[in-house]
């Protein structure tokens, strides 16, 4: 079936990039496994943390991003009960593979003198809550199961999302993708979502065939060469 196959990576804004670094990689245990300019943009920094082969933890750092003000309810939630903007992440949960992993995890990062609340048991899971650097709102979450839908979707809220029984039907059973392929560059529609690129920029982006822009804006080569 055509969809992701899981998260690659999340990548998160930083003023001081070691620090961040500095948290991922001590107190919650990923290693640091790239640190280089950041492709195709100038002055930014970009580091990325191993959580496992197949998903990364990232940092980008940008010129004056301590500048940029940090508002709870609007930029940031503060806690996973708290409100922010449409769009911006509310929380983030990592993953545990036990309940045993789960309390290693806690007791890991209070060890670094980071305040720890939980485990709290929600039945899909049990997770465990705390915050990082820059009023990040984060999480850590050991699941026995896979998520039964017929017992964690509940008519009532899908009443309350506006959620019809037939929308409802599809959503929990998205429809496959046999093509075609390759699927050309739909025409510009302003009602669906765009990046936040000048729109006459962008537009000639989108104009572009993906072939050129794949060899054009591609960066392969580490930043570190072959040992001589």
């Amino acid at each position: 079936m055509t969809q992701p196959s899981g998260i690659h990576h999340l990548a998160f804004m930083a003023g001081d990039i070691k620090k961040h670094i500095a948290f991922f990689s001590e107190v919650m245990g990923c290693p640091l496994v790239a640190l280089f300019d950041m492709h195709g943009v100038p002055g930014g920094l970009h580091a990325f943390l191993r959580m496992n082969d197949h998903g990364y933890f990232s940092i980008v750092q940008l010129p004056n991003v301590d500048d940029i003000p940090i508002e709870l309810g609007k930029t940031h939630a503060g806690t996973g009960a708290l409100p922010s903007a449409p769009g911006t992440l509310q929380h983030l949960a990592f993953r545990a593979d036990s309940d045993a992993d789960l309390i290693a995890m806690r007791d890991r990062i209070r060890s670094h003198g980071v305040n720890v609340i939980g485990p709290i048991d929600h039945g899909m899971c049990r997770s465990i809550y705390f915050a990082g650097p820059d009023q990040m709102t984060l999480e850590v979450a050991t699941s026995h199961e896979p998520i039964d839908p017929a017992k964690w979707i509940d008519p009532a809220v899908l009443a309350k999302a506006g959620i019809s029984a037939e929308e409802a039907r599809r959503f929990k059973a998205p429809a496959q993708y046999a093509g075609p392929s390759p699927v050309p560059q739909p025409a510009y529609d302003p009602a669906k979502p765009h990046m936040a690129y000048p729109k006459d920029a962008y537009l000639k982006m989108l104009a572009v065939p993906d072939e050129m822009l794949t060899a054009g804006a591609s960066y392969t080569a580490p930043p570190v060469g072959e040992p001589a």
